[in-house]
């Protein structure tokens, strides 16, 4: 039985590192992607802001045909950003191949007398960045003039957190580009009607208020109104977040409470900004990313794998 133990916990140690390689794989850290390195040679532009960059412009030039923009899936090909997504080609080098040489009996076709090979490892950094979150791939544009934004003319620090500023009514976005992806955040600014992208491929979904910021309307009996968020209730009273910031307390039985069905987040900064401001707001919100802790050493003071 002990034995048995020893070689469970060694199976679970291991585990844990290679979910850690892999991390690291896709945050740019690590070698031969999700495969290491007996998958092949590791992608040189991985992590590599810029490459990705011009990744992103061939990809828009020879790919959204078929594959769609941001990997949501096109007229022909499958998704290539969707996470959860069971890939046949998943490793860089996989990846590398594929857009060098074609997939045989397939209708992928060889685009390595169109690429060099920098280019083609400069594409496939770019998919596997779609396959990661925002900050894996982040958008073009001026992330400072976007920060202006966020503060100013977009008005979104009136209702999020970032990095400790901001307001209190929304979820606290100093993480968002290390949880979210491009195509979410830009679907979360832009769209009531959003696709969220799970195995297999994009669903259409209506996106309901999280219920953890549930909008609710309360008319107090001096006729006043408070517009908030929920954050407690019970058979006797009740709590909101208010938009002015202000956390507000009610005897449930002296007010009347309407529970909206829409966010109180705005779905139109397409709209509100110029094209430009929109592209630089995005290029400020895909970078907000807290990197994730270190590893605890092991007792007696050896790493962990």
């Amino acid at each position: 039985m002990k034995i048995k133990s020893i070689c469970v916990l060694a199976i679970m140690l291991l585990a844990l590192a290679g979910g850690s390689l892999n991390l690291l794989a896709q945050r740019g850290g690590g070698a031969g992607g999700r495969g290491g390195a007996a998958a092949g040679p590791a992608n040189p532009f991985l992590g590599n802001a810029p490459a990705i960059d011009q990744g992103r412009e061939m990809y828009n030039q020879t790919c959204t045909t078929c594959h769609g923009p941001d990997g949501a899936a096109g007229e022909m090909g499958p998704a290539l950003g969707a996470p959860a997504r069971r890939y046949a080609q998943g490793t860089d080098a996989q990846i590398f191949e594929a857009i060098k040489n074609g997939i045989p009996a397939t209708q992928m076709p060889p685009f390595g007398t169109q690429l060099s090979d920098d280019d083609v490892w400069k594409v496939a950094a770019y998919i596997r960045g779609l396959r990661g979150t925002a900050i894996d791939a982040p958008a073009a544009g001026d992330a400072a003039s976007g920060e202006q934004i966020f503060w100013a003319k977009g008005q979104c620090g009136n209702c999020h957190v970032v990095k400790g500023k901001g307001g209190l009514v929304g979820p606290d976005l100093t993480n968002l580009a290390g949880t979210r992806k491009t195509a979410s955040i830009v679907d979360a600014l832009t769209k009531p009607i959003h696709k969220v992208f799970g195995d297999g491929g994009a669903i259409p979904r209506i996106l309901i208020p999280n219920t953890t910021y549930q909008p609710v309307r309360v008319t107090a009996a001096d006729g006043k109104v408070i517009t908030g968020v929920l954050k407690n209730e019970d058979s006797y009273s009740l709590q909101i977040m208010g938009t002015d910031n202000q956390l507000h307390m009610f005897d449930r039985a002296r007010v009347k409470v309407v529970y909206e069905p829409t966010s109180l987040m705005p779905t139109d900064y397409d709209k509100r900004l110029t094209a430009d401001e929109f592209r630089n707001l995005l290029a400020f919100l895909t970078r907000l990313y807290v990197a994730a802790p270190p590893p605890a050493p092991a007792r007696g003071g050896g790493g962990v794998g």
